[in-house]
């Protein structure tokens, strides 16, 4: 009899569940599940319709009951910082606020007010990015601190979900790690940062380390979904699980996690906390095991989902990154400026970039994607020399994974700019390592080494050179 594991990925424009055994060795996949996401405006704020989500969590798990597939377990995954509070009946407070909203403006130099930016990243090891849960809390302090004092616990997105499956409040390592407010040496809450904050020390909660089990569902949803199973901590950050999913079991790796954000960097057993490393605006978040994802947050795909959206309506992915392989305009912009983080219009933000720095503006939908991925792929360039720098190492190959490997046009300039040969796959990465944390909790598999191996021998991978 097949034993299920329940994979619920959620990311910023769609979420899934997938469901996975073992089969003469290998990780079979299956997704039972598809539904949208995305930030819709509310009091005049950008949020996520956290209540919408959680029935879409409850509505793929039903499919699984349809099926007769029962999971063991099931772990959530989702992006990163973003949170909600908590009263003490354990009703929400207010919205659940999305990263991309502009309360966050201004908010890291009442931050540094506090706590000077080069000791905070001394502390803690985490890239700047003006949407960091630090600076978000400070937003609430600043401008709702009666939402802050009535807060009695603090729960970033998959916590969140989690409680609400199970009724248990714990905060999971990786996800945690992305606040800006974790200790790299304790793996816990910086609980002194956050008395020197003015934050409410009290609504932190416990560290639990991917892997470890939070328990059974509650009764009501037993009732409603129509069957029991464990809920294990996955690693909650996608990129921690994608992470978990690098195929193979090469040591000194770089990697790309490739979505709406690309993520690249490689692992560290210690985090590099250095004034240099801050220099190069690097990150140490948390992985499974106990190792570091050193790495850097790069815009991604966001910026070409935009730009689809606005001139690119009835084109799929794969036509547009063919049309823009056609093109040969030679402008480039600056990927991680923040003027691409939510403007209004994305096409005429890459445009206007070209112009203000007297380059070929593009026009339609194939040169401006073409802008948009070489200069991605100049970026990913840069960040390799600067993680090799920091490093000591030398990276022969690049690991990209998730939904960005199907990016073939993005694969082969990747090549080409880094001078590295690319593995491309896999794409589910991130609801594979999800289940890997499972699998591995369950006993299916031995260790990280093993789940990586099982990845490498299950799915395929395509080289660029």
């Amino acid at each position: 009899m097949e034993r299920y594991y329940l994979a619920i990925d959620i990311g910023a424009s769609s979420g899934r569940h997938i469901l996975a055994h073992k089969e003469k060795g290998r990780m079979v996949l299956e997704e039972v599940y598809r539904f949208p996401n995305g930030m819709v405006e509310k009091d005049g704020e950008l949020v996520w319709e956290s209540e919408k989500l959680f029935e879409e969590i409850k509505n793929g798990m039903k499919k699984c009951k349809e099926l007769g597939k029962i999971p063991v377990s099931l772990g959530i995954d989702t992006w990163g910082v973003d949170f909600v509070l908590l009263d003490e009946s354990g009703e929400r407070i207010g919205n659940a606020v999305a990263y991309r909203d502009s309360r966050t403006r201004g908010m890291d130099q009442k931050v540094y007010e506090l706590v000077d930016e080069d000791e905070l990243y001394a502390l803690t090891g985490i890239q700047k990015q003006s949407f960091n849960t630090i600076y978000q809390l400070m937003a609430l302090k600043q401008r709702k601190p009666a939402q802050l004092a009535a807060a009695k616990k603090l729960l970033l997105t998959p916590d969140y979900f989690n409680y609400l499956l199970t009724g248990k409040a714990a905060a999971e390592y990786t996800i945690a790690s992305t606040t800006q407010l974790l200790s790299p040496e304790t793996k816990d809450w910086d609980r002194e940062l956050i008395r020197r904050l003015g934050y409410p020390e009290d609504i932190f909660m416990e560290i639990c380390m991917p892997g470890s089990e939070l328990g059974g569902l509650r009764q009501e949803i037993r009732d409603e979904v129509g069957f029991d199973c464990k809920v294990v901590h996955a690693a909650a950050h996608d990129t921690g699980s994608a992470v978990m999913a690098i195929p193979g079991n090469e040591e000194n790796t770089l990697y790309i996690s490739s979505g709406t954000w690309s993520l690249m960097g490689t692992e560290l057993l210690e985090a590099d906390c250095s004034p240099e490393s801050k220099a190069h605006n690097l990150s140490n978040e948390g992985g499974y095991d106990c190792r570091f994802r050193y790495l850097k947050n790069i815009m991604g795909l966001w910026m070409i989902q935009s730009v689809k959206k606005e001139i690119g309506e009835g084109l799929g992915f794969g036509e547009i990154c063919d049309m823009a392989s056609e093109c040969e305009i030679a402008s480039l912009v600056d990927c991680n400026d923040e003027r691409f983080l939510a403007p209004a219009d994305m096409t005429r933000e890459v445009q206007k970039a070209c112009e203000e720095s007297g380059q070929q503006v593009p026009e339609g939908i194939a040169e401006v994607a073409s802008v948009i991925y070489n200069s991605l792929a100049e970026c990913y360039a840069s960040t390799v020399e600067e993680i090799e720098q920091m490093t000591g190492c030398h990276y022969e190959s690049i690991h990209i994974m998730g939904g960005g490997s199907n990016a073939e046009y993005l694969n082969r300039l990747t090549a080409k700019a880094t001078g590295r040969k690319v593995l491309a796959g896999p794409v589910e990465a991130t609801a594979i390592g999800n289940i890997a944390a499972q699998m591995i909790a369950e006993g299916e598999l031995a260790d990280l080494q093993d789940a990586r191996a099982c990845v490498y021998q299950s799915f395929p991978i395509v080289v660029y050179e």
